[in-house]
């Protein structure tokens, strides 16, 4: 299987890279949540750009936490994958995605007040 065949410590990134997307979900889902009552109330173009911006960004995040989570999922297939590229992406994305959580963190908080 995939996820056997990789070390212990790539694994545990795997999982905070799949924990920390799913945070940046919902985040995401919070801010467009805020953005959307905010455009009904205003409808400027502001607004809207930061209903466009949050959609692209909730829907960048989406794929890279399925991405991400794939290995996870294959552990319960019954037949095997070839685990040929699943280890090298982890870090890079687990950074970006850790970059993205903080600023989604300070953009959630200064649109909520």
């Amino acid at each position: 299987m995939v996820l056997e065949s990789l070390g212990p410590e790539i694994r545990i990134v795997i999982y905070i890279t799949v924990v920390v997307g799913v945070a940046n979900v919902c985040l995401l889902l919070g801010l467009l949540q805020t953005y959307w009552k905010t455009y009904k109330e205003v409808k400027s173009q502001f607004t809207i750009g930061l209903l466009y911006f949050a959609s692209f960004l909730l829907i960048q995040n989406l794929l890279v936490t399925i991405a991400m989570g794939i290995p996870l999922l294959l552990t319960v297939l019954p037949f095997s994958v070839p685990d040929s590229d699943f280890v090298r992406p982890h870090f890079a994305l687990l950074f970006i995605n850790l970059i993205q959580l903080v600023a989604l963190v300070i953009l959630y908080r200064i649109t909520r007040e």
